[in-house]
């Protein structure tokens, strides 16, 4: 067995994207517009999976974006919550929270530790950020923050 990817859907194509390419550096790895089925399908990868991603098509998460019918709104999908979260971790916490709230992302749960921090994406979709290797000492403003809304 071998993991492949997550798909979760999603109202704003060029939304999501930024928020999951400039905010979190991943790569869009290939896009897909499906006319007859009216939908299209992006997927990405963490910038180190790459060259995995090009022999395995894994791993990768998909953004599923349903294309609204002719005069009427996208779909927004709610909850996003049960779904779970996605994971990543990165080289620094500190400085890809401060990435994150200077793109007027809501942290909603600080690393508070120097180990784990959660956000959430366009559509509600958490997603928790660990520090790689050992966790890097308190630090302020973190260490202060209180958590907010759901995570």
């Amino acid at each position: 067995m071998k993991y492949l990817h997550t798909m979760v859907r999603v109202t704003d194509i060029d939304e999501s994207l930024n928020f999951y390419c400039n905010n979190f550096d991943l790569v869009e790895y290939s896009r897909k517009d499906h006319e007859k089925g009216r939908f299209t399908l992006v997927f990405l990868c963490a910038p180190g999976d790459v060259e995995y991603a090009k022999e395995n098509r894994a791993p990768l998460l998909e953004l599923t974006y349903n294309w609204p019918t002719d005069g009427e709104e996208p779909e927004v999908y709610t909850g996003g919550r049960n779904f779970g979260h996605l994971a990543y971790s990165v080289e620094n916490i500190y400085e890809t929270c401060q990435k994150l709230m200077d793109a007027g992302v809501v942290i909603n749960r600080p690393p508070h530790d120097g180990h784990m921090a959660f956000v959430r994406s366009p559509d509600g979709i958490s997603i928790e950020i660990l520090q790689q290797g050992d966790d890097l000492p308190a630090q302020e403003p973190w260490t202060s923050m209180g958590n907010t809304g759901e995570w």
